[in-house]
């Protein structure tokens, strides 16, 4: 696996190593020890899926506020998406700034959010399936988001949505604070 860091501080793209052969490919998508090897550590909690059926489907801005420590690896398994991590760690750098990487079932790449971080997606195909390693469990009352278009961050997404639920389009603005 090759962790490429982006701006955001513990936000890496990794390319896997692929192996194939007649029978297809074989990569690893997870490995405790070259995640630390890579300065990350993480615990898996557990596994999701989301499988969504159209193009331009948008799930998020979610995040958990401590005592959570929801970090998350966030793979594509079938279609692609934009995916959008805002850094909400008011002791890093970077709080408040946000980086999109596209990931896709062909490029196979997986992307590590760290925690303090708020993460949505916009799928890019119909059926796009994501699979998220979770470093936390889910906790309702450490739970939050905000809209995918709130004008404190002003994020540029590739096209408007078309699919979005009633809860993530209801969020409220994000307060800073």
């Amino acid at each position: 696996m090759k962790f490429i860091p982006q701006i955001i501080p513990d936000l890496s793209l990794i390319i896997p190593d692929l192996h194939q052969d007649e029978r297809g490919v074989f990569r690893r998508s997870f490995c405790k020890q070259e995640f630390k090897d890579n300065g990350i550590n993480f615990d898996v909690m557990q596994g999701n899926i989301s499988e969504n059926f159209n193009k331009h489907t948008l799930r998020g801005f979610h995040y958990q506020i401590e005592p959570s420590k929801e970090s998350k690896v966030i793979s594509c398994v079938a279609g692609s998406l934009y995916n959008v991590v805002i850094d909400l760690r008011r002791d890093f750098e970077t709080y408040k700034q946000w980086v999109a990487l596209e990931i896709s079932a062909v490029k196979k790449e997986s992307i590590h959010v760290p925690a303090g971080c708020a993460n949505a997606f916009l799928t890019m195909d119909d059926n796009t399936i994501v699979h998220y390693y979770m470093g936390d469990s889910f906790s309702p009352n450490t739970y939050h988001g905000f809209r995918y278009n709130d004008p404190m961050f002003s994020v540029e997404w590739p096209c408007e949505p078309q699919v979005i639920s009633e809860k993530d389009l209801n969020f409220p603005d994000f307060i800073d604070g």
